[in-house]
């Protein structure tokens, strides 16, 4: 073999293994879905209480104004940056990596290790939220795009081969984060938004959870159980109907984004509040109809709510028996009510 053929051969594999580390090459508007939600079904707000709503091309334009070219280059056009050049690749100091198109905080220092690559490594995000994964089939070889899910700007790529407890490797070029120190206020941008909580029982809890969490402005819904007598109640005592929990979800939401007056309005639209202890098949006083006021507004705002609804012609002659009820401990359900029907697929239509 010539000297000519024993350099391309060696240019090949460097430019090979450089590929299967970390780089894309895949422009960023090439149409790929993402492959960790379904089309449409995109959070607004993560349970980290980050807006997610994408940023306009506006506002990405003066944002790239800031960025030096290789930034730009890498985040708007997925090209990678040389191995071993960045300053935050060999950087263990504590504090949260952020997108540097838009500030949304992506990973923590406390979840990157050197995997040898040359590029930052995590095993995890900040928030799973915060990052969307999609197809890449550039190179001849298919691997998993990173993209930022606010500004979508190309991160770099996620592999199976990471450490515990997720396995996973998340090869992110550094020209596509930026470092805040732990101890230093992160910036507007990279901040959550104020969240608030609201407790509903409405029936089978895995339907009402389901509802709450396609309202956009819903951080998360959680299924538990609330006014009962025994702490940290199990399903199987509280179906006894001797506990005298209710089935309840806590809802935890952002009131920039949705009030907790239009709550109340999917609450009761979505459920019977004159049935007594009862909802459809299910029956017994865990399946009651109660709002659990979190303080004396939300108390105001439902028995308000309540007192309108009543005057209805919907309601004529039929009594509205939800109990409006003070704050009482949340105990979270079993592990296997929780997120029910997106693990196990179906919803509940949304009245609105």
């Amino acid at each position: 073999m010539d000297t000519r053929s024993t350099a391309f051969s060696v240019l090949s594999t460097l430019f090979a293994s450089a590929l299967l580390a970390c780089s894309s090459g895949q422009a960023q508007n090439q149409e790929t879905q993402p492959m960790s939600s379904k089309p449409g079904t995109l959070p607004q707000l993560s349970k980290s209480g980050y807006d997610l709503r994408p940023l306009s091309k506006e506002r990405i334009a003066e944002i790239l104004k800031t960025l030096t070219p290789e930034q730009v280059e890498v985040t708007q056009h997925a090209a990678t940056e040389c191995s071993n050049t960045s300053p935050l690749l060999g950087k263990h100091e504590k504090g949260v990596y952020v997108s540097v198109v838009g500030g949304l905080p992506l990973f923590r220092s406390d979840d990157k290790f050197e995997s040898g690559t040359g590029w930052p490594s995590f095993f995890r995000p900040f928030d799973p939220a915060h990052v969307v994964e999609r197809r890449d089939e550039s190179h001849g070889m298919v691997r998993v795009e990173l993209l930022d899910a606010r500004s979508g700007a190309h991160l770099g790529h996620v592999f199976e081969d990471g450490p515990k407890p997720t396995g996973r490797r998340y090869c992110i070029n550094g020209a596509a984060l930026k470092f805040v120190p732990e101890g230093t206020p992160l910036p507007a941008e990279s901040q959550p938004l104020k969240l608030e909580k609201a407790y509903f029982a409405g029936g089978c809890f895995w339907g009402v959870e389901g509802v709450f969490q396609q309202i956009p402005g819903v951080a998360d819904a959680v299924s538990g159980y609330m006014g009962g007598k025994t702490e940290k109640p199990t399903y199987k005592q509280v179906c006894s109907d001797e506990t005298g929990h209710a089935e309840a979800v806590e809802v935890t939401f952002a009131p920039s984004l949705v009030g907790y007056g239009e709550l109340l309005k999917v609450f009761f639209d979505n459920h019977d509040a004159t049935t007594l202890n009862r909802q459809g098949p299910d029956y017994g006083s865990q399946y009651r109809s109660a709002i659990f006021a979190a303080n004396a507004e939300q108390k105001k705002l439902a028995e308000a709510y309540v007192q309108k609804l009543a005057a209805t012609d919907e309601y004529r002659g039929r009594k509205i028996v939800t109990a409006i009820e003070a704050l009482v401990p949340f105990w979270p359900a079993e592990e296997y009510h929780q997120d029910y029907h997106l693990k196990h697929g179906g919803s509940c239509k949304v009245k609105r």
